[in-house]
């Protein structure tokens, strides 16, 4: 478009996003010393970041240095290597190596920014040349909503179904002492020290306000940009980009105020998080698929792509997925929003098959949640929207839960006429019920008994993958992913694939300035996190592969735009 006649607001640097990506570009920018504004288009701070695990990926860390599984540069990059290939992309991915490790440094010498390197917590395919058992996911430390003040209130909450007690916040090593405080002097200790902190925390706030995960990644952004004097803009989202002249000068926004046109003299960062929850986009990446749900923040309906598109950016499609993947499952609850839940933590876990209605299995369980999609798109190439069901009996549901259900503390017939949970007291008739093939059935589930007994599975090999282990069951042998399915009755949830994020995005080098289709940057714009075309290449190599490169192409933007004096 052209030049507009007139800007009613300028600065140094106009973010667009209030996740990871957003929110480190603009916490840079201003310790960088640019005058920064973080435009969300919602009442709310922090995206699908602020729902997830907040695990990054980022190799070669100091952090790892501490973990008894010490990751180095070079294993990473023979890593990668093999698990992408030669995508074209090497450029973006020796940007990642080597700006990750600085980018942490950076954040936690200057900021509240602070994390921990897991270990053990193995890539996805640890068992490939240059994969790790443990440091190259870390995890942000546990934060202290209080120290946001009034600011508390802006940021988005957690899944109600990943909270208990309406709204307590549970880290993955507690969930046992929790579940079980009785199991021992340490769960009891545990639990009540949790749920103490949590009941005062309800004396003065509508929730709990000690943050873990991706809240706490995302408060000690948002708390570190604050103390810093950047400046939030709720409820105002990007309109268009103003070009003059192929410089972007800065953007039209829609705000409570109306429309307003910014300046933003070093440039536009786009980190609206990419088109996950737009069906439109999904059909239009995905032609003669039909996928209604989306595990991504509601909000992501691809704002940054449509803006750059506009103006003369490229889509990058040449992607081995334009999603990344997770097996979900919806409850459908009476005056209330439905919850699509995302199965990571039941499918690992000793005693659970999945199948099609052949009742035969596809793929190893265990396996991350891109790979299960991945496996189950390659098994049903002409089904619109495919589907698998997660078989257990009784035991299993009471020992580790089942999708939305908790284990121990559970009242299932009302998960069963919500037509969440079908219920059978043999496998005949589950399978009659679900549409299940019952003879196939029948015959997966007794081959699978038969492993679970010996402790191999010679179909798909669960429980001998570390991933596998790892979020296995530490208290089953001889393999943590393995015990027959016998006791009835017999529990089925339909599963179908979501987009958690996206990996097709816009084209760019790896400073993050958006390219066009000379592959020539557009000055004053830049993308990051799933506006920006992944550099995994729709690939999913390990735990916080969204977050990780977000987070360091942000930084590296931020840097860039604060060094450029043109």
């Amino acid at each position: 478009m052209d030049k507009p006649t007139r800007f009613d607001e300028e600065v140094d640097w106009l973010v667009f996003g209030s996740g990871a990506a957003g929110l480190c570009a603009a916490l840079v920018g201003r310790l960088e010393g640019l005058d920064v504004l973080l435009c969300e288009k919602t009442p709310l701070i922090g995206g699908t970041t602020a729902t997830s695990g907040g695990t990054i990926w980022v190799p070669g860390s100091h952090q790892s240095q501490l973990t008894p599984t010490p990751d180095d540069l070079d294993s990473a990059r023979r890593y990668l290597e093999g698990e992408l290939g030669n995508d074209g992309a090497s450029e973006l991915r020796e940007a990642l190596l080597s700006s990750g490790p600085a980018m942490l440094d950076y954040l936690e010498s200057k900021t509240e920014v602070r994390f921990k390197a897991n270990s053990p917590y193995p890539d996805y395919h640890a068992e490939r040349p240059g994969g790790a058992q443990g440091g190259r996911a870390l995890s942000p430390l546990p934060f202290d909503g209080r120290l946001l003040g009034a600011d508390f209130a802006m940021l988005r909450p957690p899944r109600d179904e990943f909270m208990v007690l309406g709204g307590m916040m549970v880290g993955r090593d507690e969930i046992r002492h929790l579940i079980r405080p009785w199991r021992s002097l340490q769960s009891l200790r545990i639990a009540a020290r949790i749920v103490g902190r949590y009941a005062r925390d309800r004396l003065s706030y509508r929730r709990g306000t000690r943050l873990l995960l991706g809240n706490a990644l995302v408060g000690r952004l948002l708390y570190s940009y604050r103390n810093l004097g950047g400046r939030v803009a709720l409820n105002t989202a990007l309109q268009e980009l103003c070009v003059e002249g192929g410089r972007v000068l800065g953007a039209t926004v829609q705000a409570d105020s109306g429309v307003r046109r910014i300046r933003a003299r070093r440039g536009v960062v786009l980190a609206t998080g990419g088109p996950s929850s737009s069906a439109s986009w999904r059909e239009r990446l995905l032609p003669g698929r039909d996928l209604p749900w989306s595990l991504a923040f509601d909000g992501n309906t691809g704002d940054g792509l449509d803006a750059g598109l506009a103006i003369g950016a490229v889509l990058d499609t040449r992607h081995d997925s334009p999603f990344f993947w997770m097996p979900a499952s919806r409850l459908d609850r009476s005056g209330l929003p439905p919850v699509v839940y995302p199965h990571i933590r039941d499918r690992p876990k000793p005693g659970l098959i999945a199948v099609r209605d052949d009742g035969k299995r596809f793929v190893n369980e265990g396996n991350s949640y891109h790979d299960f999609v991945s496996a189950l798109f390659a098994a049903s190439p002409d089904s619109r929207t495919p589907h698998a069901w997660l078989i257990c009996d009784r035991a299993f549901v009471r020992d580790f839960g089942l999708g939305v259900i908790h284990p121990v503390w559970q009242h299932l017939p009302s998960f069963e006429r919500a037509g969440y949970l079908v219920s059978a007291a043999t496998l005949e008739s589950l399978a009659g019920k679900t549409g299940i093939d019952a003879q196939a059935l029948r015959s997966t589930v007794m081959q699978y008994n038969d492993d679970a007994s010996a402790g191999r599975d010679r179909a798909f090999g669960k429980g001998e993958l570390a991933l596998n282990r790892y979020n296995g069951d530490p208290d089953t042998a001889p393999n943590r992913c393995l015990r027959p399915i016998e006791a009835a009755p017999f529990y089925a949830v339909r599963v179908i694939p979501a987009p958690i994020g996206s990996s097709v995005g816009l084209l760019s080098d790896a400073d993050a300035r958006v390219l066009d289709d000379s592959r020539v940057p557009i000055e004053g714009l830049y993308a990051c996190g799933n506006d920006m075309s992944s550099v995994m290449g729709g690939h999913y190599p390990g735990p916080g592969i969204t977050l990780g490169p977000a987070m360091v192409f942000a930084y590296r933007a931020a840097r860039h735009a604060a060094a450029d004096r043109g």
